[in-house]
């Protein structure tokens, strides 16, 4: 079997490690009878459970896209978007943290080695949380880093990480930004413990309950500057990582990782009211849900919704994984998994919502298992991902006109 540097086999399938077990999709599958029974407590208590935790490190979930250099599984994009599903499936708030933290470690790809292994090799429950860029976030240039200060928010996964990262505007000593030979402000991404910085519990929502996505704040907290990169590690000269797997952006990851937990979502509502449908008869009908033809057209148009969206963005990901392992991922591949990830997130929140009706007032309890996956789908496609803007940038491509680099 043909190997990439990476350790993958040209299907982009992973090698696991010795004592993991299986590959991270029966990984996460396997995991299900678990999530299962521990996510009314994932709800309660607004984060993962210490055995879930715990479950996670023990299988590797958290290093999929880790260096092997670094200890991690190192998997493909299409691996990587499968175990999230299969999480997905029994816990959303478990699959959203997996794949917030694991996108996150991909940074390591550009930092200083040494840095690198301090923070991931050192210790192999070491996890990764991220917030967006902030407005009140800076670093201020000292010798030999940075200070950094501000306030981000939406830190998934945090309440189980050991190190929080940041992305800032530089600012010189003297307080002037600093700027690029473009005429361009620099930012950078930077990483501290989690131990330096204080959190916030504002993780009440409607949602992905359980992902602790709180925020956090830094009051002029040092940072070496080799725990440091260009914002997000878009600079390709700094990447000490060639494997194929890095020539990802965080956000393109991201956004498949979004569309593979709505699609995990949707797979399970769609599961359950069909197991509904076989034994319900509705209040003043003769007949059991199943037997009704609206009932059989909706679950048609659910199914085949479900399936084109699933292998749309397989199909985006298979492409864009030959051209990072070939010649570069092109402008076209990108465009194609923008538009395959968005695209998910949009379909499943209408197979969610499909079923969620069509189970009439059964859904509306907690007992049952439709309205955390309404609640969790609707959090999901409020991602910026899953905006109409999005679709807005893929039209703009269609048609001739310029793109907004980070849209895509």
């Amino acid at each position: 079997m043909a190997m990439t540097d990476s350790g993958q086999d040209r299907t982009g399938s992973a090698m696991a490690p010795a004592g993991t077990g299986g590959d991270p999709i029966e990984r996460a599958r396997a995991l299900a009878p678990l999530l299962a029974a521990a996510a009314p407590r994932i709800e309660e208590s607004r984060e993962l459970t210490a055995e879930v935790v715990d479950a996670l490190h023990e299988v590797g979930l958290f290093r999929m896209m880790l260096p092997r250099s670094l200890g991690g599984l190192e998997v493909a994009p299409l691996v990587f978007v499968q175990a999230v599903e299969e999480l997905a499936k029994a816990d959303a708030s478990t699959a959203w943290c997996v794949a917030q933290t694991s996108v996150a470690s991909t940074m390591s790809a550009s930092l200083d080695r040494d840095a690198a292994r301090e923070i991931f090799a050192t210790d192999r429950r070491a996890i990764l949380a991220v917030g967006p860029p902030s407005a009140s976030g800076r670093a201020v240039a000292v010798p030999g880093g940075f200070r950094v200060s501000g306030t981000w928010q939406f830190a998934s996964g945090s309440r189980h990480a050991t190190w929080m990262a940041a992305h800032c505007p530089v600012f010189e000593p003297d307080g002037t930004p600093r700027i690029d030979g473009n005429g361009m402000p620099v930012e950078r991404s930077l990483i501290f413990p989690k131990s330096s910085v204080t959190m916030h519990d504002v993780w009440h929502v409607m949602g992905l309950k359980g992902t602790g996505s709180d925020s956090y704040t830094a009051r002029d907290v040092f940072v070496p500057e080799r725990r440091t990169m260009t914002a997000f590690g878009r600079n390709p000269a700094e990447r000490r990582e060639r494997g194929p797997l890095y020539q990802f952006t965080v956000f393109q990851l991201f956004g498949a990782s979004f569309g593979s937990i709505a699609l995990g979502i949707a797979r399970s509502a769609l599961d359950a009211f069909v197991e509904l449908a076989k034994g319900k008869t509705p209040y003043g009908a003769k007949a059991l849900l199943r037997d009704n033809a609206v009932i059989q057209s909706q679950i048609g148009m659910a199914e085949s919704q479900l399936a084109t969206a699933r292998v749309f963005l397989h199909h985006a990901l298979a492409q864009i994984w030959e051209g990072a392992q070939g010649t570069g991922i092109t402008v076209e591949q990108r465009i194609q998994l923008r538009m395959a990830s968005s695209h998910a997130s949009y379909l499943a929140r209408q197979v969610v919502d499909t079923v969620y009706h069509a189970a009439g007032a059964t859904a509306i309890f907690e007992s049952n298992p439709f309205e955390r996956r309404f609640r969790d789908i609707h959090t999901v496609s409020q991602q910026v991902q899953s905006h109409l803007a999005v679709f807005e940038a893929i039209g703009q491509y269609f048609l001739g006109l310029p793109l907004h680099p980070r849209l895509i």
